[in-house]
């Protein structure tokens, strides 16, 4: 019985040792993905539409600005986007580039499409995968014209960011496939009306301010959805940044018993995006939706609104420091 139990112990141990090494060998594939025909511009209009989206709907701030500057770009100071926002979680430690043009550590040595592929595509310019935290594979050619003419109009910080470091974990999921490049599902537009319509709100709600992101249940180990879309449900852990806060997002379609703005009226969902974060730590960037103007907020309100209603009743939104999320 003890050879017999060492003899599966052996065999375990080598299928594991094979395992581990497979997984080195090969979570770190390189991607090959179209480069969009996307040119930065250098005109003025063009810049402050990127602008207004960068520190808006789209948040780029709110990522990629270093640590110690997320409260002031919170507060409404405008800095260039040189990176350094960390988080942890499951598949690894992630850190966002520095988006300013500089030469040796921002994007100054990569092209437009370089640029725009990762945006699209979620390719990196030397091929790797970047985690699937930008939802921006059907934003408007447009829109990805004038981001990029606005990152290029910075002024250039050297700030060197250490690379994104995937646990076991993550290596693993990337290396069977889980995690890999998204590409977009629909032929991007090449441009999209600014307006209240709710073609529009659609748009800025899908492929823009990412509001499916985090008001969809998902897996925080793949990123992958694992609910209805828009019906809330998704776990967000306290770290330091939250204060020891934990958060589930609420659901924002317009059930009769369950959708958090069923009964609010156009004008009461706008005022709550100028009213800006009430609780702290909240990871919702409120600060940048509060400087969204009022044509694409109501946008939202009115697609929001045109949803299928989803019975999901979330009991609870906000936990404080040492309170269990929900299973």
């Amino acid at each position: 019985m003890k050879k017999i139990i060492l003899r599966i112990l052996a065999v375990l141990a080598i299928i594991i040792a094979g395992l581990i090494i497979f997984i080195y060998a090969t979570w770190d594939k390189k991607n090959d993905a179209p480069y969009p025909g996307i040119k930065a511009s250098t005109d003025s209009v063009v810049i402050a539409r990127g602008k207004y989206l960068a520190f808006g709907p789209a948040h780029c701030a709110s990522c990629h600005v270093p640590m110690d500057k997320l409260a002031l770009v919170d507060k409404g100071l405008e800095i260039p986007l040189s990176g350094g926002w960390e988080l942890t979680i499951p598949p690894g430690t992630f850190r966002a580039r520095n988006l300013t043009p500089d030469l040796e550590t921002g994007i100054g040595k990569l092209t437009d499409a370089e640029v725009a592929r990762v945006m699209r595509y979620s390719v990196g310019h030397d091929g790797r995968t970047i985690f699937p935290f930008m939802p921006f594979q059907e934003m408007s050619d447009e829109d990805v014209t004038a981001i990029i003419s606005f990152l290029r109009s910075q002024k250039p910080v050297k700030n060197f960011i250490k690379p994104t470091e995937y646990s076991l974990l993550g290596k693993t999921v990337m290396a069977f496939g889980l995690i890999k490049p998204v590409a977009p599902k629909n032929t991007p537009p090449k441009s999209v009306a600014s307006d209240s319509t709710i073609l529009s709100g659609a748009y800025l709600a899908n492929n823009v301010a990412n509001c499916i992101g985090c008001h969809t249940e998902r897996d925080l180990k793949t990123g992958k959805f694992t609910g209805p879309p828009f019906a809330g449900g998704f776990h967000m852990p306290g770290d330091e940044f939250t204060k020891g806060f934990s958060f589930v997002t609420p659901n924002l379609t317009p059930d009769a018993e369950t959708g958090v703005i069923t009964n609010w009226s156009e004008a009461v969902f706008v005022n709550r995006f100028r009213s800006g974060r009430l609780h702290e730590g909240s990871p919702m960037p409120w600060s940048f939706f509060s400087r969204m103007n009022e044509v694409d907020v109501k946008a939202i309100y009115r697609y929001l609104k045109s949803l299928q209603p989803v019975h999901n009743k979330i009991e609870k939104t906000v936990y404080g420091p040492g309170e269990k999320l929900p299973e």
